[in-house]
């Protein structure tokens, strides 16, 4: 048993409080004042701030290796547009040295996968950033498949000269490729005659049936729409990620977000406008989606920006008006929700993962350090100087 003491708890449910957090079997077994427990290892935190550890809802580490180059690219396989049976679990690295970066900075659960290259680019998955092996680090598995609007497919197959070289192919390429699912899904139902197995179709077996979250890359707002449309058309559960233009159309995609109980993951937005897609990223979407009251979560999108650097972009997002709390939200609490992982992850609960991140100073502060982070109730980085 681990017994946190005297921390600033931020449990992303209630109000912060001056507290402990008792902690057994990697999981979080009591939350409150006065906490005791015969046995139990004690770090006394000294009123520094005490976070659910953070999830970077959309992000590729592992996927591009950090200092490789072409040799440790593996996120996007630019030879067919549509390659649903591919898996992220198979192409990670979970050696690459950003696990580490991840973890020292509180970031204890990563939605990594495929790139944009494609129109369906294949399965995501959600990891723990400790382990020996992506089996050790895996949280869920498939977390998400990944589909891809706009400018990215567009430029890899413009070059190839085939398909798809417009927006309308990419629809239509998504479209026939749900459509086969559909039709290769009632085949399989059937006692005789049935399709040969295929596993691409196996793969969006799952996500026809909304057992599996379509991530939707789109930038801009007419992709943004699109995506959206796509996804009623086929009844298929989606987040839009990036959403770059969101706050430009706020009160429309409300309005389908409520429809379709659509998820948005925002970001990167502390990178440069390198794409014409790009052209409208603002640091006061946040702001403007929260007023519309739309709820999201904030994403580096590793490498593009260094996973490291969640909270810095997080916090300057609050000072271009998002709200403290929305802002913390968005990077534990509304991240697990959207993708898929609450019920382990995201807020400071009995009965969830202990994971956990202590800062010693306020988050979004640029001068703050992580001092202590936990996965599953495991000390993975410590610069604490009195344990006890």
């Amino acid at each position: 048993m681990l017994l946190l003491k005297n921390g600033f708890i931020h449990t992303m449910t209630q109000d912060a409080f001056l507290g402990d957090i008792l902690i057994d079997n990697g999981k979080i077994s009591a939350i409150g004042t006065s906490l005791s427990a015969n046995g139990a290892k004690v770090i006394d935190l000294a009123g520094q701030f005490v976070l659910p550890g953070l999830i970077d809802a959309h992000c590729h580490i592992g996927m591009w290796e950090d200092g490789m180059g072409e040799e440790g690219a593996d996120g996007n396989e630019m030879t067919d547009p549509i390659t649903p049976e591919l898996r992220a679990v198979d192409g990670l690295n979970p050696f690459d040295p950003c696990f580490k970066e991840a973890r020292d900075a509180g970031v204890t659960t990563v939605v990594t996968g495929p790139g944009s290259a494609n129109v369906i680019g294949g399965q995501f998955a959600a990891l723990k950033t400790y382990g020996r092996s992506i089996e050790e680090m895996t949280l869920r598995d498939p977390i998400a498949m990944k589909a891809a609007t706009g400018e990215n497919p567009k430029g890899v197959y413009t070059e190839k000269k085939v398909a798809p070289t417009t927006r309308m192919a990419i629809a239509s390429l998504f479209r026939a490729t749900m459509t086969d699912a559909v039709e290769y899904q009632k085949g399989m139902a059937k006692e005789d005659d049935k399709p040969d197995k295929d596993i691409a179709m196996e793969a969006l077996l799952p996500v026809i049936n909304r057992e599996l979250t379509v991530k939707i890359h789109a930038h801009r707002a007419d992709d943004i729409l699109t995506g959206l449309r796509l996804a009623k058309e086929f009844n298929l559960k989606v987040t839009i990620d990036h959403c770059t233009e969101g706050y430009m159309i706020t009160d429309v995609l409300k309005d389908r977000l409520i429809e379709q109980g659509a998820g948005i993951i925002i970001g990167p937005l502390l990178s440069e406008r390198s794409k014409i897609e790009l052209k409208n990223l603002s640091f006061s979407a946040p702001r403007v989606l929260e007023e519309a009251g739309i709820h999201f979560a904030m994403m580096t999108d590793h490498p593009v920006i260094p996973i490291q650097f969640l909270p810095v972009q997080a916090g300057l997002a609050v000072r271009e008006g998002l709200s403290e709390d929305t802002a913390l939200r968005s990077i534990t609490r509304y991240a697990a929700e959207i993708v898929g992982i609450s019920d382990r992850v995201g807020t400071l609960e009995v009965g969830k993962d202990a994971d956990i991140a202590v800062f010693d100073g306020h988050p979004f502060d640029y001068r703050t350090h992580c001092v202590l982070t936990l996965i599953n109730g495991a000390v993975v980085h410590t610069t604490l100087k009195q344990e006890a």
